[in-house]
């Protein structure tokens, strides 16, 4: 294989919702470039794409998978993207490598959910859209009402170049209105049969040509000049304007094809090759301090690595983009993000499980490589003297998690191993080791995203798990001012201990005055502030620790022991056990020993008196809230909308988008549990949603006690 120039590269996406088909178009692909003798299917089971067991298993595509075409001296990447939401992870991670996206839609449904949700990460990445409506041979499609559809949500941006002269089991054959020439094929596919438009087809194929000319004169001040004087354009500057209008998302190009039967998929690669951009024809990326990076394969040598694939026999495959420079095989960079050397011993341009060796690799190429000794997903390496390192990939925040625990308490570690090995594959996969919640929860894009790793575990590793329901982390504060003192005091032959701590609590706000006097039980205390120590909280809120006391009480030498005891209690609520926070604490009072008096002591009794207080002082648990938006089409806002309500949600608005309703809302975290299970149900698959973390905020007085009350019979039992 020769070794492609940075001009001659072109990077693309391939996305569209479960079920629309990019899996056999890649095979169609492939097919056509003599990559691949025959093409496989994924219901045989031996397609390029696909070819992991878990994959093989539900019939869907868990991973993203990199292969290339050569085509008319050009080289094609392409990344064939999940189409399920749950492993969006592969599409994010796609779309920020690739320079062009190709959006699959099912010609039987039209844009669904996942088409929606891939065109908004375009929309956001600032990426050129082509679409391509397949599955033409189903009797359930409807070309003309599809494209209606599309225009209804992407707008006039949206210009066909192609449309089928027929549908269904009798399609054969399209119009193209850039090259105005009619394509036909035989039953088996393959290369078509170019022919004049017929007569009956001019009309409509000549309005749809002009609608197209337009759309490409208006990228592009010399076009549109000349198209107002000749009212045409001839096919090279067609698609130079084309072009233009890719890279600024000004047109999106519709195509026909018939992935299955392998009808269109030629023509297809063709437009590829000669229209869509290349590497150099996009805007840079920049590096972490902000410096764009030039894909100039003279440039310094830069490699970032987007993805790692673990395969049977082999190990680690770490997948690259050139940034910058030339890579040869044998070539000795440094790893910019863990300072270790590495030597790149062979390169490989990308096939699926096959994989191609080549000797070198300029800027803007996509590869991979075998056997690194420390390369993790996101690093790079670099030559001698430079420093670039990346970090322009953002995930989605996860919407379903689950506590997980091996079955075989003796297997933790190796589980433990596994995921994280695992998350390397999916950067989407979360692994957390709570403290707090003394659980390990694993987080993800949604329950069938969970249900993919744990068959992995169970199948590939041999690791019995289960999922659990995981706990919710609350916090807890207080509502008004208490007083308690506790002296600790212990005497068993020789040295004792004595300790004894008066303080106050109250609740704690950011910039409020210090304290000055406090009244209780008709007797008033007034505060003579000797030290203060504002402590923010790991698990957000603060404590303010308050040194008041006079006349030599309790020495300041004990005073970070009773700190260190109320911080105990801090960790381990009194109500659930949780985090407590926003808390001020005065100590004004106290006695201690000459002889008996130490740390443990007064660290006890601080301990003891910030309990007793915090119990009198109003304490409320506070629960997390989420900031929650749902894309769901029109027909199901009210049955979404009814069931957030029984979900303790507060709608926040609605709004329109694309074609679909937005529906803002702030949700507490315990109602999204098993949030995503449930939307699917009610919507039949096509609604989406996204959350982020807003505040804490007071749960209402019955869940309160029903938390305290499982808290109790927690305890019992450990008890």
């Amino acid at each position: 294989m020769r070794v492609y120039q940075t001009n001659e590269i072109k990077n693309i996406a391939l996305l569209g919702s479960a079920g629309s088909g990019k899996t056999t178009l890649a095979e169609a692909m492939l097919y056509e470039a003599g990559i691949i003798k025959r093409r496989g299917s994924v219901e045989a089971k031996n397609t390029v794409s696909d070819y992991f067991p878990v994959e093989q298993e539900y019939g869907y595509s868990v991973f993203s998978t990199v292969f290339h075409v050569e085509w008319n001296n050009k080289k094609l990447n392409i990344i064939d993207c999940p189409g399920s939401d749950d492993f969006v992870g592969g599409a994010i991670t796609a779309l920020n490598v690739t320079d062009q996206a190709v959006i699959l839609i099912n010609g039987q449904y039209g844009p669904e959910v996942g088409t929606q949700n891939n065109f908004r990460y375009t929309e956001k990445l600032k990426k050129p859209v082509i679409f391509l409506v397949n599955q033409l041979d189903s009797d359930k499609c409807d070309f003309d009402a599809v494209v209606s559809q599309m225009k209804d949500i992407y707008g006039p941006k949206c210009v066909q170049i192609q449309y089928p002269i027929a549908t269904g089991s009798g399609f054969n054959s399209l119009i193209d209105v850039l090259l105005m020439k009619k394509y036909s094929w035989k039953p088996e596919g393959g290369a078509p049969i170019i022919e004049d438009i017929p007569a009956e087809e001019m009309d409509k194929a000549m309005e749809l040509h002009k609608a197209l000319v337009e759309a490409a004169a208006e990228n592009d001040e010399a076009l549109m000049e000349k198209f107002f004087e000749e009212e045409t354009l001839t096919e090279d500057e067609m698609r130079a304007g084309i072009r233009a209008g890719l890279v600024t998302r000004s047109i999106f190009p519709v195509f026909c094809v018939c992935a299955g039967k392998d009808m269109g998929v030629r023509r297809l690669m063709e437009f590829l090759g000669n229209v869509v951009p290349f590497v150099s024809d996009m805007p840079k990326v920049h590096d972490t301090r902000g410096e764009e990076i030039e894909p100039k394969s003279d440039g310094p040598t830069s490699l970032y690595f987007f993805k790692t694939g673990m395969e049977p026999h082999i190990g680690e495959v770490s997948y690259f983009k050139v940034m910058s420079g030339t890579v040869k095989a044998g070539s000795d960079l440094t790893n910019a993000d863990r300072g270790s050397k590495e030597r790149v011993a062979q390169l490989f341009a990308c096939a699926g499980a096959n994989r191609l060796p080549v000797d070198e690799m300029c800027a803007g190429d996509i590869g991979c490589t075998v056997k690194l000794k420390d390369v993790k997903t996101g690093n790079a390496l670099n030559e001698k003297d430079c420093d670039y390192k990346y970090d322009f990939i953002k995930y989605p925040n996860s919407k379903y998690s689950r506590a997980i625990k091996a079955v075989n308490e003796q297997e933790t570690e190796k589980m433990m191993a596994a995921l994280l090995k695992m998350r390397q594959e999916d950067p989407t996969w979360v692994i957390e080791q709570s403290k707090e919640l003394r659980q390990t929860i694993v987080h993800g894009q949604g329950e069938f995203h969970l249900r993919t790793l744990k068959w992995r575990l169970e199948n590939n590793e041999k690791i019995q798990v289960v999922f659990e329901e995981p706990k919710i982390p609350y916090r807890e504060t207080i509502t008004k001012a208490a007083r308690a003192e506790y002296r600790h005091k212990k005497q068993s032959g020789g040295a004792g201990q004595f300790g004894e701590v008066h303080l106050i609590v109250e609740p704690y706000a950011e910039g409020m005055p210090d304290p000055t006097v406090f009244k209780f039980g008709g007797q008033e205390y007034r505060m003579n502030i000797k030290g203060k120590e504002e402590i923010d909280l790991e698990w957000g809120g603060k404590l303010v620790f308050i040194n008041s006391v006079v006349g030599g009480a309790i020495d300041a030498r004990f005073m970070p022991a009773i700190l260190k005891g109320v911080m105990e209690r801090m960790e381990r609520g009194p109500l659930t056990g949780s985090y407590a926070r926003d808390v001020r604490v005065i100590v004004y009072d106290g006695k201690m020993h000459p002889v008996d008096s130490n740390e443990l002591s007064f660290m006890l009794a601080g301990r003891n008196a910030f309990a007793a207080a915090f119990k009198d002082a109003g304490p409320k648990i506070l629960e997390p809230i989420y900031d929650l938006e749902v894309y769901v089409p029109a027909d199901f806002m009210g049955d979404v909308m009814s069931d957030l309500q029984g979900r303790r949600a507060m709608i926040m608005g609605m709004d329109s988008e694309a074609g679909y309703q937005k529906l803002q809302a702030k949700i507490p975290l315990k109602e999204l549990s098993n949030y995503s299970i449930s939307l699917s149900s009610l919507t039949g698959g096509r609604a989406s949603f996204t959350t982020k973390f807003a505040s804490y905020e007071l749960v209402p007085n019955d869940i309160q006690q029903q938390l305290v009350k499982e808290h109790e019979a927690e305890q019992e039992k450990e008890d």
